[in-house]
């Protein structure tokens, strides 16, 4: 397994409240993780930065995963973790009162990938020539969709297109979905920010990922294209492939 991260300010915004990394175990095992913040005076900054080292902490020094019911336990506790640290730092700042983030993480090892998140910043998988969002937005949009009181279209101008139903650290408690899948040698997952699927569709983010450029090559033109298309917000893409790590080609992380 090996990928490759990006992150961009975008067009608009002073400051990028995306925060990104890809870190290994002991084990050489694999974990991904988006968050995107939110607050005032670079409190989103703050809560996003903050979620991405506590799982780099964690996860370097932990020792090899075996089963997906091992997997989801830990990921369960490490949402916890991150949930607490930034709650208590929201306390001790009342300029940070109320930061948050979002947060989609991944577990990769050869065999499956479990998947965890709070929030709209997504992960797709790519295998069999095809493309799947295997998260659900937790979002207001989002549920307004699923209860059929407005369609898909209707929700791109959508007034509180933004507001999100749950996130890191805005409160005492949070709750996380999870999701264990199979994959196979050269799938792919995406996890990315809003700031891009915002802009992309799936068909187009689709084709991207048929192609067999370098993992930082793709991360780099999706940033691109979603800048072309205004950069609004901040824009965050990490990929990862199911491979050997002596066969890849590409070794940001």
């Amino acid at each position: 397994m090996y990928g490759h991260y990006a992150t961009d300010r975008g067009k608009v915004r002073s400051t990028n409240e995306d925060a990104v990394g890809i870190f290994y175990n002991e084990a050489d095992q694999l974990l991904a993780i988006v968050a995107d913040g939110m607050g005032g005076h670079q409190a989103g900054e703050v809560a996003s930065q903050l979620a991405v080292s506590v799982a780099k902490e964690e996860w370097e020094a932990q020792d090899e995963i075996h089963t997906p019911a091992e997997t989801e336990e830990w990921i369960n506790h490490l949402i916890e973790q991150m949930n607490r640290d930034i709650y208590e730092h929201s306390l001790e700042d009342e300029q940070r009162e109320g930061m948050g983030t979002t947060a989609v993480i991944t577990i990769c090892s050869q065999e499956f990938v479990t998947i965890a998140h709070v929030g709209d910043s997504r992960c797709y998988i790519y295998n069999d020539e095809e493309l799947k969002q295997v998260t659900e937005d937790h979002s207001l949009v989002n549920e307004l969709i699923r209860s059929g009181q407005i369609s898909k279209g209707d929700a791109e101008q959508h007034p509180r297109k933004n507001v999100l139903l749950r996130a890191l650290g805005t409160e005492e408690t949070t709750k996380a979905d999870y999701k264990t899948i199979h994959w196979g040698e050269k799938s792919r997952l995406l996890l990315s920010s809003d700031g891009l699927t915002n802009k992309l569709t799936d068909q187009e983010i689709e084709t991207y990922l048929r192609h067999e450029d370098e993992l930082s090559s793709l991360t780099s033109q999706l940033i691109d294209l979603a800048n072309d298309r205004g950069g609004e917000d901040n824009i965050t893409v990490a990929l990862i492939e199911n491979n050997h790590r002596d066969e890849m080609g590409d070794t940001s992380c």
